[in-house]
């Protein structure tokens, strides 16, 4: 463990007790200085982190290889990249939170300061989704997969008959869930084709009494996107939709869903919160036996502070959400986000088998690019060469293999740009 020592109360030291290893440094004194000095009655801080040089043949090739203050292009699925202004602006604010005080990480949230995060962040999001009144906006915790159970259980009772348009690994898990609760039933699964396509809404065999028709609007593992969404047979039938992998990509109309619901940590946030958009008249129903913390009721009654929310996500999704407004909306996002996809859909086409994406080109993902390489055996040496190159995250998941890269709306052009002109490097040496 590092050694301490101090030539100040209020300085920090952090030394590698190996004294065999060169240390190579990173000092934030500027930054903390720049903050200290507003409060005239506090003394200087010096914090300085050290860690042993440790030779670039010995570390994982998934390393990454980066000169002090140089960001990589992350394509991690989630947690993601975000915007480099929202993260520059949470920076200048991390100390003290506009004057008053102290970081957004020290505050009640129960005082006026987070009070006003929260509102901000709601009504910014309004505004992004042009959400109606009759709808609430809920900041909660456990990820889309708590929702799993969430659901059905403030929706149903246990024999109520709900159905699932399965695409891929997470609606899958969602209908698995919901069988504790109701009685759902899968009315289409694209697993024997590998969950690359999605089907003919006409062709769905929907039960009339579904009390909602359930799903995942992008599959995060597999790259499928819905360019437009099914109606629910039952006239007075619920559309419920997971939206955590491309949520705030694009234009959505609200009204016609029942609940939309999404992790934070793919386009709008770090993880921890889950933004749940749930139709009023839908509150006040759940099962007697849900737990407090899952039942919609008590989070509107609430305003989402029923008990301690994760209070600096939430306030790092208020800061995106003004990113994005400052944009023009999410109307311009989309257009920035297909341009993105566009640029490596072809260089994955125009590979002429190199590279391939198994998904249906009508349903490809705009915010996660699955693909393979021809040569399989070649894919430990792309994930490693990109790497060397400030490119991290490209592996594929684990359930499906191949590559993956993730092009949230806070992975800038330049990025995709950079992937794309590897990727054809990269073919050049081993076509």
């Amino acid at each position: 463990m590092a050694a301490t020592t101090s030539s100040s109360p209020h300085s920090l030291f952090l030394q590698n007790p190996n004294r065999h290893h060169p240390l190579k440094t990173s000092n934030f004194s500027a930054f903390t200085n720049l903050k200290i000095n507003n409060f005239t009655t506090r003394r200087h801080m010096s914090i300085t982190c050290a860690s042993p040089a440790v030779p670039i043949q010995d570390r994982a090739a998934t390393q990454i290889q980066n000169q002090e203050g140089e960001r990589v292009f992350n394509f991690a699925a989630g947690p993601a990249t975000l915007p480099e202004r929202v993260l520059a602006k949470a920076q200048s604010e991390l100390y003290d939170w506009r004057g008053c005080g102290m970081s957004v990480m020290e505050m009640s949230h129960r005082g006026k300061e987070f009070k006003s995060i929260i509102e901000k962040a709601e009504s910014d999001l309004r505004t992004l989704l042009n959400i109606p009144q009759e709808y609430s906006v809920l900041f909660l915790q456990g990820g889309a997969t708590t929702q799993f159970a969430a659901i059905p259980l403030n929706l149903c009772r246990p024999d109520d008959p709900v159905d699932y348009l399965v695409t891929g690994s997470w609606g899958d898990k969602a209908y698995k869930e919901a069988q504790k609760y109701c009685n759902p039933k899968v009315i289409w699964s694209g697993k024997p084709e590998k969950y690359t396509k999605i089907p003919s809404f006409e062709d769905l065999e929907q039960n009339p009494d579904a009390k909602y028709l359930h799903i995942c609007a992008n599959e995060t593992i597999h790259g499928v996107e819905f360019k437009n969404y099914p109606t629910p047979k039952n006239a007075t039938g619920l559309l419920i939709a997971d939206m955590s992998s491309n949520f705030c990509s694009k234009p959505v109309d609200v009204t016609k869903f029942g609940i939309i619901y999404a992790g934070a940590q793919k386009n709008v946030g770090p993880s921890g919160v889950t933004i749940v958009i749930v139709r009023k008249d839908l509150i006040g129903n759940a099962q007697e036996s849900t737990p407090v913390m899952l039942d919609y009721k008590i989070h509107d009654e609430n305003n989402s502070l029923y008990n301690t929310p994760p209070c600096y996500c939430i306030y790092m999704c208020g800061l995106v959400f003004e990113y994005l407004l400052e944009l023009g909306g999410l109307e311009e996002v989309e257009k920035m986000n297909k341009k993105k996809a566009e640029l490596l859909y072809n260089a994955i086409d125009g590979s002429n088998g190199f590279y391939r994406c198994p998904v249906e080109k009508s349903v490809r993902s705009l915010m996660n690019v699955p693909f393979t390489l021809e040569k399989s055996e070649l894919e430990g040496e792309f994930v490693k060469e990109a790497a060397k190159e400030q490119m991290v995250q490209l592996k594929g998941h684990r359930s499906v293999g191949g590559m993956r890269a993730s092009i949230y709306n806070a992975m800038p052009l330049a990025g995709v740009e950079k992937l794309v002109a590897f990727m054809k490097d990269f073919q050049a040496k081993h076509a």
